[in-house]
């Protein structure tokens, strides 16, 4: 291990300094981590990087970013949506394998090589379209849902190539190719089958288990456990490692756990996603472009121009605005490392020659790093194209991303479930979270929207968007967690106001040092509201006791504590 400790901290020593300068000129990081790539490559002057192990652990990052994906993509949201994604999936891998294939076969190619250059031009990434939307924080806005759906899709019509490219390289008839086909697609049902049931029958009360020990270490561990076996399953069936990781994803995104899974598995996707990145760029070799690069950006310019208007003329052709059927295409314009994958499969089986390869992997390449471009700058360009305003419009409400701004309440004991049945019976949305699974299992039987989630845990606040929120009110009895969130909710939203249940007026007055809007003793506002009651009952006038109550928390509850 220490031979490769150099290689290691040179890895990320670079990686830091190319992704924060990229950051800072509002660049794609995942173009950062390709250039980290090409940079410590093989193919490149100065130091190279080379260890074992690599790719494989670059290739979990693709399943814990599926995993996120499925958790955002729920059976019920799929079922709304079914119609949008069969048919616009479908519609778009079938049509652009048609057209580039006509195109490429017109120019000279054969019939099979067309085909496959068709099937790897199809592709979209969803790694760099999730990356970038969940960057521009627009991961949950129409074209950013329907274009995820979609690019999710590509990668299960993906598999039919799977199969049917190795067996182009060879002469078989067409009775065995449907074969083939056939059980790969029979594989893929049984594989949703088996995640579902089990996903039903286990995950839910896995977790419950899980949950009740109340620790984030064993947590994590659990959503390791479940990814990783789906993703194994799904493997074991020939299938990919992704498909596995969408499907426990699904499953999970229909339970109560979903902000906190989500939230756990973050760290470990983002990096693993990085070394994804860095794989491809040093599989990249910049010389091969010199004697194709005219080819090479022929190439780049039929995956973009091509996935761009047939989408955008499907999206359109449902009735979807025009604008967002641009949007739609643009995102998914941008070249797939599933295509990556194609090729190589392509080589193996002598369906295509080492030159044709090497033109269609700096195609697809380039048209990675141009459609960044062109996703990072989608809304603008849409609104070039259709002359007119941007709109905000969503397909499906999802959480802090409704008309009316929602409230987050922390914990869901008894001050917060009073406080959810009276923003309840007012009509105002909420979203409440407890570490207490037994609680949130009361609170959705109550018909409260409550998730399993600590308040305090940063990856939680920023999976639900809390920067949108109206209002946060913290009602956690653990005086270290309230001031963490509370400085937390300082430092990145401090636009949102946030207040606060104290135990006792001292962590009162370190709530309100913190940041807290308002800070309320429990101990002493019961008190107050037993003395409300004496004075009502003394007959002494309403608006002089309002009077008193707010002299008395002014001063800081102050005359009545040191009483």
């Amino acid at each position: 291990m220490m031979e490769y400790l150099a290689q290691i901290i040179l890895l990320l020593a670079v990686a830091i300094t190319v992704v924060v300068t990229f950051q800072r000129l509002h660049i794609p990081t995942s173009l950062g981590y390709l250039l980290v790539g090409v940079v410590l490559g093989p193919h490149t002057m100065g130091p190279a990087v080379s260890m074992p192990g690599l790719e494989v652990f670059a290739e979990f990052g693709i399943v814990f970013l599926l995993f996120t994906i499925g958790l955002n993509f729920s059976l019920p949201q799929l079922h709304a949506l079914r119609h949008q994604v069969l048919g616009l999936g479908t519609g778009q891998v079938v049509f652009t394998t048609f057209f580039v294939g006509i195109i490429v076969w017109i120019i000279g190619l054969p019939v099979a090589a067309a085909f496959v250059i068709g099937a790897v031009f199809a592709q979209s990434s969803t790694t760099i379209i999730a990356s970038l939307l969940t960057e521009q924080d627009e991961e949950n806005s129409q074209h950013g849902r329907l274009g995820l759906a979609m690019s999710v899709f590509q990668d299960v019509t993906a598999v039919p190539f799977l199969v049917i490219i190795p067996i182009l390289g060879m002469s078989v008839s067409a009775y065995v190719l449907a074969g083939s086909l056939g059980w790969a697609l029979a594989k893929a049902v049984f594989a949703f089958a088996l995640v579902f049931y089990v996903g039903r029958w286990v995950l839910r009360p896995l977790f419950h288990l899980v949950s009740e020990r109340k620790s984030i270490e064993m947590f994590t561990l659990a959503v390791l456990l479940v990814a990783l076996l789906a993703a194994w399953t799904t493997n074991s069936l020939g299938l990919s490692l992704a498909f596995g990781g969408f499907l426990a994803g699904m499953m999970l995104g229909e339970t109560e756990f979903r902000h906190q899974v989500e939230s756990s598995i973050r760290p470990f996707r983002d990096v693993l996603i990085g070394l994804f990145f860095i794989g491809i760029g040093m599989h990249f070799n910049p010389m091969t472009i010199l004697p194709i690069w005219y080819w090479a950006l022929f190439g780049a310019f039929l995956i973009l121009t091509i996935k761009t208007l047939t989408v955008a003329a499907m999206v359109r052709g449902i009735g979807i605005d025009a604008q967002i059927a641009w949007r739609t295409g643009l995102m998914l314009s941008v070249g797939g490392e599933f295509g990556l994958a194609l090729i190589a499969i392509a080589l193996d089986s002598g369906v295509i020659d080492i030159q044709l390869g090497q033109i269609a992997i700096a195609s697809v390449l380039l048209s990675m790093i141009a459609g960044a471009v062109l996703i990072r700058f989608n809304g603008t360009i849409a609104v070039w194209l259709v002359k007119v305003p941007p709109i905000e419009v969503s397909a499906i409400p999802v959480l802090l991303d409704t008309p009316e701004r929602q409230v987050v309440i922390g914990g869901y004991g008894r001050v917060g479930h009073t406080l959810a049945v009276l923003l309840h019976a007012s009509g105002i949305p909420f979203l409440a979270f407890d570490t207490d699974p037994e609680r949130v299992a009361q609170g959705r039987a109550d018909g409260h929207l409550v998730s399993y989630g600590d308040i305090s845990d940063p990856g939680l606040l920023a999976s639900i968007h809390v920067e949108r929120a109206s209002l946060v009110v913290i009602t956690v009895d653990r005086s270290a967690a309230a001031l963490g969130t509370i400085s937390y909710l300082r430092r990145t939203c401090p636009q949102v106001p946030v207040i606060a249940r104290a135990q006792d007026l001292e962590t009162c007055t370190r709530l309100l040092d913190a940041g807290a809007m308002h800070a309320y003793p429990e101990t002493i506002e019961a008190s107050l509201r037993l003395g409300v009651m004496t004075l009502q009952m003394l007959h002494v006038p309403s608006d002089d006791i309002d009077q008193i109550l707010k002299e008395v928390r002014e001063w800081g509850y102050k005359s009545v504590s040191d009483g």
